[in-house]
């Protein structure tokens, strides 16, 4: 039974964990320029606080830890540190030519977290999912409001970058590819096609998710479209599971997540913030009021994949993962 095979037959058995908010636990860290340089890039002429993903090389135990503490949490599925590992935003750190190497030492401490902790608990199966971020660039609007037609990328750019960090996080071993806070859907389009020229060329049947992000309470996607109408852009392309993360918290979500329930054929996830920024930039909803408000989803009977976006710790997904287990998965609908 190959990985997809796996998931399946669990996705259809209970309800799974997606791990929560690496950006979250770093900041707890507070770590200094100095922190993100290491020895390595001591010497770097540009500063580098703030990106994250570089310390994968940086600070690799860190980033290990927070893995292995989200799944001792009960996370089934762990995101890769890789957000941010595309040429274009590694661009903003002038670290383009770093893009292969980051996302391999993330995917490697990724898997050294999961074989540390099926060490002292094999009693369920655990997973690396590489995480591909949108990329600070979109496809569909123009950056410039008084040139409406002017596009700061193209469709070919993208594909290329998503195929460089799709082609480095499977050769360094991922079991899944998670597309996710997809705001823009061409974007998107350009990854999965990317990944599906990939899987086959190699012929590879890696599962791929893929999670859009709904900008504010008109239920719409930065580049305009409603969550049913991001589901029909991408039902074409062989997904494991669709669903919703970030931007919004749990009670502003829950309309647009059951949007996609009623109308996706494949399993549905979500994984949001814990609440909205307050004033500070910082999430009030704690472990238990975002499990409550989880759990309706759950007896719903609206979610197959359930975890934490930004603000959410190891504490909320225990939380989450309690609530969790106490129900049935989501059903899969069939096409009409």
């Amino acid at each position: 039974m190959n990985t997809e095979q796996e998931l399946r037959q669990t996705l259809s058995k209970r309800i799974m964990i997606i791990d929560g908010a690496m950006g979250t636990m770093i900041q707890k860290h507070k770590l200094t320029e100095e922190d993100y340089r290491g020895k390595r890039f001591a010497n770097d002429e540009h500063p580098l606080k703030g990106n994250n993903d570089l310390l994968s090389l940086t600070q690799p135990d860190l980033i290990k830890d927070i893995h292995v503490q989200f799944l001792e949490s009960g996370a089934d599925i762990i995101e890769t540190n890789t957000f941010n590992a595309n040429e274009f935003s590694m661009a903003d750190y002038h670290m383009e030519d770093l893009v292969g190497e980051i996302n391999t030492a993330a995917v490697k401490l990724a898997r050294q977290a999961v074989d540390e902790v099926m060490a002292k608990d094999s009693s369920k199966k655990r997973y690396v999912a590489g995480a591909i971020g949108p990329t600070n660039k979109t496809g569909s609007l123009s950056p410039d409001v008084n040139s409406p037609g002017y596009r700061a990328v193209s469709f070919d750019d993208l594909y290329r970058i998503y195929r460089e960090q799709t082609l480095a996080l499977i050769e360094a071993g991922v079991d899944i590819l998670l597309v996710e806070t997809v705001f823009d859907t061409l974007n998107c389009k350009a990854a999965l096609y990317a990944i599906n020229e990939i899987r086959d060329e190699e012929g590879i049947d890696i599962p791929v998710m893929v999670s859009g992000t709904i900008t504010d309470n008109s239920g719409r996607t930065l580049s305009g479209q409603t969550a049913e109408a991001f589901w029909i852009s991408i039902s074409h392309a062989n997904l494991l599971s669709v669903g919703l993360n970030c931007a919004l918290g749990a009670e502003q979500m829950a309309p647009f997540i059951k949007e996609i329930h009623q109308v996706a054929d494949v399993f549905v996830s979500c994984y949001p913030n814990a609440g909205l920024p307050n004033e500070f930039g910082e999430y009030d909803h704690s472990p238990e009021h975002m499990a409550g408000i989880l759990e309706d989803w759950c007896k719903d009977g609206w979610i197959n994949l359930v975890g934490g976006c930004c603000g959410t710790t190891p504490e909320h997904i225990s939380k989450i993962a309690e609530v969790a287990a106490k129900y049935e998965p989501r059903k899969r609908i069939e096409v009409q």
